[in-house]
């Protein structure tokens, strides 16, 4: 009987989203963790099954640290985004399209998903230019070159759309290009920030190693359950908000305001956490509204 009120439970939900399109993005703990990424997919397998459209957007930070060193490079970032330079660039894409995206698609495939691996740069999917970063120093403002670091100048959905209509989750690496044909390391977060966009998505959901947005960065039990945008607005602005969380932030932000219903950010190392984010009233993460 638990197992069927849970059912009932999640009725008004899969109403709600059935036939949505979200856009899930797979980060942290989930990258490197086999049992974790295999559970992730299952959830995400299941979403698909009770008539959700979900994109699939993934990272492959803790692997490209881990290739960089073994070939004798530092990794090294700024506010969450990594430098990159030529030689980190030729590891990120190795590693992003070469391995972590065909793990991906190979797992959804193992697990009954009908899977099709992307990076950017498929069917001009994003039109990326170099990012330009402005930090203050003292009273002066200065630029910080990160390098064959991109940002999202335009994205094209009609391929992602194509897919989605003919019964495919799309997996989609933050590798894209310019129209010169220069590539561009992009951060994950932001790119599935702008893909939710694009697409209009009923749901941004970010998976990442803490429960979610936290009044105190060092205490795990200070995580907000709900919070408004403009109440997560002043938060980045006061400078509550540290490291790889900040761009995760600023793509909720970017979203929301683009037109996506709700944005969010949940611990992707707990069993199930999708479902229970998504599926029960409580929820497991902090959700961000309009």
């Amino acid at each position: 009987m638990e197992n069927v009120e849970l059912l009932i439970e999640a009725l008004p939900y899969i109403k709600d989203f059935h036939s949505t399109t979200m856009v899930i993005k797979i980060g942290g703990h989930a990258m490197v963790n086999d049992t974790i990424l295999e559970d992730t997919i299952k959830d995400i397998v299941l979403l698909y099954f009770v008539g959700i459209k979900p994109v699939v957007v993934h990272g492959g930070g803790p692997e490209i640290s881990e290739k960089m060193e073994k070939f004798g490079l530092k990794p090294k970032f700024v506010e969450g985004l990594r430098v990159t330079d030529k030689e980190t660039m030729e590891v990120v894409e190795m590693v992003l399209d070469g391995k972590v995206n065909s793990k991906i698609v190979t797992t959804f495939i193992r697990n009954g998903g009908k899977a099709v691996g992307l990076s950017g740069k498929d069917g001009l999917l994003i039109v990326a230019r170099k990012k330009e970063m402005r930090m203050k120093k003292g009273e002066e403002e200065v630029i910080i070159d990160l390098g064959f670091v991109g940002e999202t100048e335009l994205v094209n959905p009609e391929i992602i759309r194509i897919l989605l209509d003919n019964g495919f989750i799309p997996v989609v690496s933050p590798v894209a290009t310019d129209l010169s044909g220069n590539t561009y390391n992009l951060n994950a977060d932001v790119v599935a920030g702008d893909i939710a966009a694009a697409l209009k998505a009923k749901k941004l959901i970010m998976l990442t190693d803490v429960p979610g947005i936290l009044k105190n960065p060092e205490d795990r039990s200070t995580l907000i359950s709900r919070i408004s945008l403009s109440e997560l607005e002043d938060m980045r602005v006061k400078g509550v908000l540290k490291g790889g969380m900040i761009p995760k932030v600023d793509a909720i932000i970017k979203a929301l305001k683009s037109g996506v219903e709700k944005a969010h950010i949940i611990d992707g190392s707990r069993p199930h956490s999708i479902l229970l984010e998504l599926f029960t009233k409580e929820g497991v993460g902090t959700m961000v509204e309009p």
